[in-house]
């Protein structure tokens, strides 16, 4: 049993962190941190916890936090978590951070899109935490920067195939939907109800800073530099994204063909699953659960791969995907106290 400290634990991903962790038979949350409800009851805060714990928000330190705690989630915001992490790691404690702090492995690719990198010279050691692409390397890390929910299923749904040379890098286009979770608890005019209720709009086109983690994975899978046209759109739901993505063929193939590819690629992996071929995924298959489930066929006419990628926002997305880190980081089973069937309906 490991002792589990989240530090920034009154946001989304905060809170789902928590209520994965209830149900982790192998670890046990004794601190959450928020100064916005220090000394507030959880479950005040969020009443689906009456009953299931007596936690109550500290604003303790980082060195307090590791007095008592083996292994700490940071759901800090951008630009926050660089400040605690080596903290941390100091106190011979072992890190997730739901943040983009330690993604990018350029810090002035980062201080690009971000803004100043104060503990850039963790960058080196730290492991982007894609379980399918960096399994080996999430096991022997001390400090694991949890992917950003666009990126994860951008680039899960492109792996098989720029690791095959099948597509063009240089054609990637990615349109991906997310529901409103997305953008987190803070009070947001375009994320209200009134706002969102009824509509469907894009936002940060051409300049959201997801851009260049995806561009850096992708270009790790294609063996080359890789940019890309990325369009986030925000989707009148709670949770989930779908992404299309496009991507023109190199190689004449078949859509069962490509299908027999993805297949052979997620084999072994116990959180991604590949539709039949002619079949799509829905939103609906994944919200509640730590799957990303993908479809894909060709476009004989276009030339193109029409790829898409469905996940939870806040679970593969952020704190699924965080909880399956640590299971590897501490030696337990990869899907220990993750939930394997979606809410449907």
């Amino acid at each position: 049993m490991i002792k589990v400290g989240i530090y920034g634990g009154s946001g989304y991903t905060g809170q789902e962190l928590l209520r994965l962790l209830l149900g982790h038979p192998e670890a046990r949350v004794v601190a959450a941190t928020s100064r916005r409800f220090a000394g507030v009851p959880v479950s005040e805060v969020y009443p689906a916890f009456s009953g299931r714990t007596d936690l109550v928000y500290t604003d303790d330190s980082p060195e307090t936090v590791a007095g008592f705690a083996d292994f700490i989630f940071l759901a800090l915001p951008h630009g926050v978590s660089m400040g605690m992490a080596p903290i941390f790691i100091r106190a011979g404690r072992k890190v997730v951070d739901l943040s983009a702090d330690f993604r990018i492995r350029d810090a002035a690719a980062y201080e690009a899109w971000y803004g100043r990198h104060t503990a850039a010279e963790m960058l080196g050691e730290a492991v982007y935490g894609l379980p399918e692409l960096y399994r080996d390397e999430i096991r022997q890390a001390r400090l694991t920067a949890n992917p950003g929910c666009y990126p994860t299923s951008i680039i899960l749904g492109l792996a098989p195939v720029l690791r095959s040379r099948w597509v063009d890098p240089a054609s990637v286009i990615a349109d991906s939907k997310s529901g409103a979770s997305g953008a987190g608890r803070e009070p947001q005019i375009a994320s209200l109800y009134c706002e969102v209720d009824g509509g469907f709009k894009a936002y940060k086109v051409g300049n959201h800073r997801h851009t260049p983690e995806i561009e850096q994975e992708l270009g790790l899978l294609a063996g080359r530099e890789m940019k890309i046209s990325f369009t986030p759109h925000l989707l009148p739901v709670k949770r989930g994204i779908l992404s299309t993505i496009y991507a023109k063929m190199e190689k004449d193939v078949s859509a069962e063909e490509a299908v027999v590819l993805y297949r052979e690629f997620y084999r072994e992996e116990p959180f991604v699953r590949v539709c039949p071929a002619g079949r799509f995924p829905d939103l609906s298959s994944v919200v509640g659960s730590n799957f990303c489930d993908i479809g894909v066929t060709v476009d004989k006419r276009t030339g193109r791969l029409i790829i898409v990628s469905v996940i939870d926002n806040l679970i593969k997305g952020a704190s699924g995907q965080a909880i399956q880190n640590m299971n590897l980081m501490s030696g337990f089973p990869e899907e220990t106290g993750l939930p394997l069937v979606a809410l449907y309906p």
